[in-house]
């Protein structure tokens, strides 16, 4: 045993969840950052300001026609492979390999690809360093085991976990169409809080494929947080911090958030006004990608994803135009109503005492 435990040492093995749970995690979600995120902003862009370059086909593959965007989208797999390889010190032959173990697991995992991408990425990645450098013919072994096992973990494993993401993103989904009012408190909360941790609730949101209304209330609970950490915290963080939690992420104060929780109740607290608001008064709904709804206001990725889900229910006849009311909700949801009531609620919670000055301060 202490054998083993020695080679995995060597070899950079470490099986726990932070390494997986947190790391790997956060890297998908900078990888489908980085393609599918990216490639559908560059197709919106294109398409709403008529900018030609982004909307012409650069490249045709058996038939399908490929614009600079979609490219970009059809390299997620690859792209979320390559970013968990890296967050588990793969060595680089490991690394490319999983180039097509990415491919493969996210085609075969049909909507829920990026939850077979996670495992089976991971699963690849630790045996694929396991062998690494353990034979005169590295160059060959290497890729091939790392490439082998990840190919037929794919083929095994790959349609169930992606069948199983989209059950319960399905689930989910349904019960927020069917309880607006709770569902609305609950995904707003919990997505809300998952953003905040270091985990990634845009990889959660892309796992299940968290779409509509269940989309809309996790786009509120993101925003309460990023917005609502950055200007009740104005005082101590001034413009910087500001700009940093709110397109940026409030994950900046979970190390804050360790030395005083009391700090996260206003945050949380909003989230669950405002993404029963989202559900039941402003039917706010996420019908862009679905790794948006877990964005927030990163970037102000949420937001283009919600007027991407727009533009693609106008173009599929489901929607008229645009309203007013859309605007409204989207504003009010993403930006103004958080920045009201997290500082509102802050103050009461700081005249009880639990919270001081300083207690939110950026390192």
């Amino acid at each position: 045993m202490e054998k083993f435990k020695a080679f995995l040492r060597r070899k950079d093995i470490e099986i726990s969840i932070k390494r997986y749970g947190i790391n790997a995690l956060g890297a998908m979600a900078q990888g489908l950052f980085c393609s599918l995120l990216i490639g559908t902003i560059i197709n919106t862009l294109g398409t709403q300001f008529h900018i030609s370059f982004l909307t012409t086909a650069v490249a045709t593959v058996n038939d399908t026609q490929y614009t600079v965007g979609s490219l970009a989208s059809a390299m997620s797999g690859p792209a979320m492979a390559v970013a968990i390889g890296y967050a588990l010190h793969c060595p680089p032959l490991v690394l490319f390999s999983l180039i097509t173990v990415g491919f493969a697991s996210n085609a075969l995992g049909g909507a829920g690809g990026p939850l077979a991408v996670l495992f089976v990425a991971i699963f690849a990645s630790e045996i694929g360093k396991a062998v690494s450098k353990e034979t005169k013919i590295d160059i060959l072994v290497t890729p091939l085991v790392t490439i082998g096992v990840g190919v037929a973990l794919s083929a095994w494993w790959a349609p169930a976990l992606g069948s199983a993401a989209m059950k319960v993103g399905n689930i989910i989904m349904w019960a927020t169409n069917l309880q607006p009012f709770l569902m609305g408190i609950l995904v707003s909360v919990f997505v809300g809080i998952a953003l905040t941790l270091p985990i990634s609730s845009a990889a959660i949101c892309a796992a299940l494929g968290l779409t509509g209304l269940a989309g809309g209330a996790a786009v509120a609970g993101c925003c309460a947080q990023m917005v609502g950490f950055a200007v009740m915290s104005f005082r101590e963080n001034k413009w910087g911090g500001l700009v940093s939690q709110g397109i940026g992420t409030s994950m900046l104060q979970m190390g804050n958030i360790v030395k005083n929780p009391r700090i996260w109740i206003s945050p949380i607290l909003t989230s669950a006004i405002t993404g029963p608001l989202a559900t039941c008064l402003f039917k706010l709904q996420m019908n862009g990608t679905p790794v948006s709804s877990g964005m927030g206001t990163c970037g102000f990725v949420g937001q283009i994803g919600v007027y991407t889900g727009w533009m693609n229910d106008i173009a599929a006849g489901t929607k008229t135009a645009v309203t007013g009311w859309d605007w409204a909700g989207l504003l009010l949801i993403s930006f103004i109503l958080p920045a009201i009531l997290c500082p509102l609620i802050n103050m009461f919670i700081r005249k009880l005492g639990w919270v001081k000055d300083g207690d939110m301060t950026l390192a």
